[in-house]
């Protein structure tokens, strides 16, 4: 196969592949500049990068000078495109999205709820608008509510499947038969979905395909298949540029397919995660009870939440699996060394054209 480009209006990307936003300083302004440099768009998570004591005190502060730091240090290793990733759960979700824009961000991705109200935090309509969905009804109440209330539409959409990482827009029952909820199911919902608005607003919206995703054979067949491009984010953890502790990189190269499970998180949603010491604490009851100074998210149950997942996200990306929480894609147990991005994305090519 022929590598396609992804343009998502007039932002070329020569590499059809946004490398996905993996939250609490795993995806940093290293590992986007480096898949930036490479072709692909690099994304830099917003969620967590404050310094964890100093966000007891000033969470939004800290939080918008953290994000700044990282768009600042990403830009100065790379020319290629930057998106930033934004939970619509955080409550301080507007603030990082306008920091964003005036930091010179061109791609906005948010998920981890319906982004219906984004076009109105963002005014610069050069900014790319990428709403997370996970079906064809997610899809369609997003760009009819988008066309409805402020005119316009997104500048591409991102099909997260069940096997993703982190947090899902599945429910605990979907995630149980995730072959009725595959992509392969998904993405022709999601693509006739789009298409009335394509044909409204003249433009092309391209849908990309992220969960599972993890040879080029997988890229290539998810182009074939309709996808204008892929997210990855998994495979990009055990990179050279991904700056979390090695200990974090050794939980996934020591994982076996039993060890990836499915956690209920505080912030209500269902999530995949490595199975180690944190989460069988977990399960036995022995951590302590929550106290939360932060705030950070509008959907944690303080009252009822077992742990701080954000405290629980800082731990591991630090190296402490006793206290931290590793999140990880179904199929993180497959990655079996340490590669550079470049050699990375150097592999994911050969597997599309040998296909």
């Amino acid at each position: 196969m022929k590598i396609p480009p992804l343009d998502i209006g007039d932002i070329h990307v020569p590499f059809p592949l946004i490398q996905g936003g993996m939250g609490v300083r795993v995806s940093l302004a290293r590992l986007a500049s480096a898949v930036a440099n490479e072709g692909g768009i690099g994304t830099i998570a917003a969620v967590g990068l404050g310094d964890i004591e100093a966000s007891k005190t000033d969470f939004e502060n800290v939080s918008r000078n953290a994000l700044i730091h990282e768009i600042r240090r990403a830009k100065s290793m790379t020319d290629g495109p930057l998106a930033i990733n934004i939970l619509g759960v955080l409550s301080n979700a507007r603030d990082l999205i306008q920091t964003s824009v005036r930091e010179g961000i061109k791609i906005i991705v948010s998920g981890a709820s319906l982004p219906l109200k984004l076009p109105e935090m963002v005014d610069d309509a050069t900014v790319k608008l990428l709403p997370i969905i996970s079906s064809g009804r997610a899809a369609d109440l997003v760009l009819r509510t988008w066309d409805k209330r402020y005119a316009r539409t997104a500048d591409a959409v991102i099909l997260e499947g069940p096997l993703a990482g982190g947090h899902l827009g599945f429910s605990f029952e979907q995630l149980r038969e995730p072959e009725k909820y595959s992509l392969s199911v998904l993405l022709p919902e999601v693509l006739a979905a789009v298409e009335p608005f394509e044909e409204k607003h003249g433009r092309k919206i391209p849908v990309i395909a992220g969960g599972g995703i993890f040879t080029g054979a997988d890229i290539a067949r998810m182009l074939q298949a309709g996808a204008a491009g892929v997210q990855m984010a998994t495979r990009f953890v055990c990179t050279d540029e991904c700056e979390v502790a090695p200990e974090f990189k050794q939980a996934y190269l020591d994982s076996k397919e039993d060890d990836i499970v499915i956690i209920d998180s505080p912030v209500g949603l269902p999530g995949r995660a490595i199975r180690n010491q944190f989460l069988r604490n977990l399960e036995n009851d022995t951590l302590a009870r929550l106290k939360c100074p932060y705030r950070c998210l509008t959907t944690c149950n303080i009252a009822v939440a077992r742990y701080c997942i954000a405290q629980a996200l800082v731990s591991a990306y630090q190296g402490d699996m006793d206290r931290g929480l590793v999140f990880c894609g179904q199929n993180a147990y497959r990655v079996n060394k340490v590669v550079s991005v470049k050699e990375l994305i150097a592999e994911l090519r050969a597997g599309i054209e040998a296909y």
